[in-house]
């Protein structure tokens, strides 16, 4: 007789061996497809791996399944244990049939997982497959609004062209699917332009917004269309006719038609945030329109003064216009980070705006980008403002305004290289932004990579042909260099501002050439000014008093000495924590000889913005005790404080750029060095870092 058969022979004669097999490559082969089959529905990362847990999941119970149940010509029936005896011939012959058949079913699969293996092999790799995929995804939905046409016979009213232009791009850069080319790369284009192919390619976009505004009295037309590059084809197109009482949902309804145009899929938030009308009030809807115009012309004193004016107006017309009170807050801070006005007065303003936008809405992205505006500026908690402009970013990652600013505080967290990655960021987001540009060329200055610097500030020419600051920032690069003559070159007296005359000042410092820029510096310093234009006399007595004592004219100094410091003496009364005028009074405290006074003024705002704190402030801080103590002949300290800053990031001191050797050389502020050996060896330390930092 025949024994029991034993428990690997069952699992054979169950067919569960082959089962096993057969599901294995089964569940391979599909699991392979369709994670190259779900990408094109944009079926996500996560339903993908939710596939292959199923898949794998499901292993066992096509074990279990097979133990138990049994395939036969009269269909799946319930397995029966094979009795001692052994198994009946007719049973014996149907099993071997159907052990046949599952073979072939094996087989078959084993052919087609060689033949999926062969295609893969001879196909691009996934990835790059994938990621083709991806960009071609990504390109279809990107998007560059270009000028609105100001259409109305009042041309004053270009602003409110500018301002729906801003807010329907406000809004499309909350759409995380999409990618939204910035304001200032597309601003100096024409609003209907002929060559709409063109501007595609130079923005890196598939897809152009156009628009016209007409405003006439109570009654406002809005024209959009959206146009694809490729063939010049329109996608959509619409016209809304509304009073100004009604105009407040536009912006919202074109973002959302655009949305849906591009397939572009929305989040419950990102829909409400276009469903979102920020004011029912056109006089506050207008005033804001102004002060949004305003506000995007850059860091201008006199534009972000007028634009906060403008936000103040909009929100005494309606005072739970949140959207204007998130803007007000943001235009007051500059105002204290800026050195314009840092009194206990304006803190209370800046504060008091905030708060009552987070109160009245503190989920809007603009409130939270106030907050961590007001945490940057004002508080310079830079730790704090890097994660809240982090998770501004995730919610907001068209913003190249959010990636820009992340990079000015890793700047002065000493964390260059960060710094530079963000800006590059920024640019792809915005890559005709002549200011990110110009923020390149001052990383790049700060570390002295000269040759990347110069690059940026070509890119800038190209895109702006004689624009001012980037030939200023130019000249600043040869005084580092110590090439006088083409620093000139881009520096003409005649066309010296009346502010943020630095540059030439230095020029004329480094060349020993006093004369030629007095005349205008002591016409803007007996000027005078109140309020922001206070700060530039105030500048422009120091420079003449710093001319005539380099001069050898020690009396004509001293008494312009005096007068900078009674000015500065007025103005601390009414801001003593502005840490910009107190350095100004340390440099008057210095020209009148009172060494002591001057250094404990720079080593009390040495302490409170220590280098440890902010990199950049604090090394600029540092520049000028090292300046002080080498006037005043303390050599060992002067030398110390040079060895630590020559290889230092930073942009720069009260005059030209981050210290080298040709500006050791050349400044007449190191005179009292010059016989040291030791600023010799400062110099060549020097030497050897512009070295490494040019590259091989």
């Amino acid at each position: 007789m025949t024994g029991k058969p034993s428990f690997f022979a069952e699992l054979q004669r169950r067919h569960v061996y082959k089962v096993g097999a057969a599901y294995a490559v089964a569940g391979w082969l599909l699991v392979q497809v369709v994670t190259q089959v779900l990408p094109v529905f944009d079926v996500s990362a996560v339903g993908q791996r939710v596939l292959v847990l199923i898949v794998a999941a499901g292993f066992p119970v096509a074990l279990v399944l097979a133990w138990v149940f049994d395939l036969t010509p009269q269909g799946i029936v319930r397995t029966e244990s094979l009795p001692a005896s052994g198994e009946p011939p007719a049973a014996a012959r149907e099993r071997r049939g159907i052990d046949r058949r599952l073979n072939y079913l094996l087989g078959a699969l084993l052919l087609l997982s060689l033949g999926f293996l062969a295609a893969e092999h001879l196909m691009p790799p996934r990835g790059t497959a994938a990621a083709e995929r991806a960009a071609a995804a990504e390109a279809e939905k990107s998007i560059a609004v270009l000028p609105f046409a100001n259409l109305s016979d009042d041309k004053s009213n270009a602003y409110f062209a500018e301002g729906m232009q801003d807010e329907i791009l406000t809004r499309l850069a909350k759409i995380g699917t999409l990618r939204v080319i910035s304001r200032t790369s597309t601003q100096r284009y024409a609003s209907s332009p002929d060559n709409i192919g063109e501007i595609a390619v130079q923005l890196g976009v598939s897809n152009i917004l156009e628009g016209s505004v007409q405003k006439a009295g109570n009654r406002v037309r809005v024209n959009v269309q959206l146009i694809r590059a490729a063939g010049d084809s329109h996608l959509w197109a619409e016209t809304y006719d509304r009073s100004l009482d009604d105009i407040f949902g536009v912006q919202g309804e074109v973002a959302g038609a655009i949305a849906d145009a591009l397939g572009a899929r929305l989040s419950g938030g990102e829909r409400d945030e276009l469903a979102r009308v920020p004011t029912r009030n056109p006089a506050a809807y207008d005033a804001y329109l102004r002060g949004l115009a305003l506000y995007q012309r850059g860091f201008e004193t006199a534009s972000f003064v007028e634009s906060t004016q403008a936000f103040e107006a909009a929100v005494a017309a309606d005072p739970g216009f949140a959207q204007a009170w998130a803007l007000l807050a943001r235009g007051e801070a500059l105002m204290i980070f800026f050195g314009v006005d840092t009194s206990a007065a304006q803190h209370s303003r800046t504060l008091q705006a905030l708060q009552t936008a987070e109160r009245l809405r503190p989920d809007l992205l603009e409130t939270q980008k106030a907050r961590a505006y007001y945490v940057y500026r004002v508080e310079r908690n830079y730790a704090e403002a890097l994660q809240r402009y982090e998770a501004l970013h995730q919610s907001w990652p068209n913003d190249a305004e959010v990636l820009s600013v992340l990079s000015y505080i890793l700047s002065r967290m000493d964390r260059v290289a960060e710094a530079d990655r963000r800006a590059a960021e920024a640019l792809q987001l915005d890559p005709r932004n002549l200011q990110l540009l110009k923020l390149q060329a001052l990383q790049a200055l700060a570390e002295r990579r000269i040759g990347d610097a110069f690059k940026a500030l070509e890119r800038v020419q190209e895109l702006a042909p004689g624009e001012s600051e980037s030939l200023q920032l130019k000249a600043i690069l040869y005084q580092m260099l110590g090439d006088l003559p083409k620093a000139a070159a881009l520096l003409d007296p005649a066309a010296m501002p009346d502010s943020d005359f630095e540059r030439f000042v230095a020029q004329a410092r480094l060349e020993r050439r006093y004369d030629p820029l007095m005349a205008k510096l002591q016409a803007i310093a007996d000027r005078g000014g109140t309020g922001y234009q206070a700060q530039p006399a105030v500048d422009a007595h120091l420079c003449v008093a710093d001319f005539e004592r380099l001069a050898g004219r020690v009396d004509a100094a001293k008494a312009d000495y005096g007068r900078a410091r009674a000015a500065l003496q007025a103005m601390l009364a009414q801001q003593p924590d502005n840490a910009e005028l107190t350095l100004s009074m340390a440099q008057a405290q210095a020209g009148l000889g009172n060494q002591a006074a001057a250094l404990a003024l720079v080593d009390g705002v040495a302490a409170e913005v220590p280098e440890s704190k902010d990199a950049q402030f604090g090394r600029d801080i540092l520049d000028q005790r090292a300046r002080l103590l080498a006037r005043f002949g303390r050599r060992d300290e002067a030398i110390a404080g040079l060895r630590h800053l020559i290889t230092a990031p930073y942009t720069g001191g009260a005059y030209s750029g981050p210290l080298t050797p040709a500006l050791l050389r050349l400044d007449p502020d190191f005179d009292a060095l010059r016989d040291d050996p030791r600023l010799a060896q400062v110099a060549a330390e020097g030497e050897a870092y512009l070295r490494r930092q040019a590259g091989p």
